[in-house]
């Protein structure tokens, strides 16, 4: 293994999955929609790292379970508000971290979590 190890992506395991690529690239305006024809698989790239949104099943369902990403935002607030705007519900927090920093949860409409953590007043 090379010595730099690095997230490469993120599944995200949703019961629809053409409204999840819709909303989570309305969520990330960054992200590109990159068609895999081999698959015919569509995932999100934001700047080198894949969202993928793939069928929930009997292993892995939708929703809330347990391991939750936090996304670096400019302003935790503003991004809250975006969020909220999208139909994304608040899940818990916001909380005052270490060095200005706050984060919180949401939960989008496919019942999984985002994080989000950025500058906090």
């Amino acid at each position: 293994m090379s010595s730099e190890v690095k997230p490469a992506a993120l599944f995200l395991y949703v019961d629809n999955i053409p409204a999840a690529l819709d909303w989570y690239q309305k969520a990330f305006p960054r992200a590109q929609r990159n068609y895999v024809a081999e698959f015919d698989f569509t995932v999100l790239d934001i700047d080198g790292f894949q969202l993928e949104m793939v069928p929930s099943d009997s292993k892995v369902a939708a929703g809330a379970f347990g391991t939750v990403l936090y996304w670096s935002v400019e302003d935790l607030s503003i991004a809250m508000q975006q969020f909220e705007h999208l139909g994304a519900k608040l899940y818990r927090g916001p909380m005052a971290i270490e060095n200005g920093l706050g984060i919180c949860q949401f939960k989008d409409p496919f019942g999984n979590l985002i994080g989000l953590r950025g500058q906090y007043q």
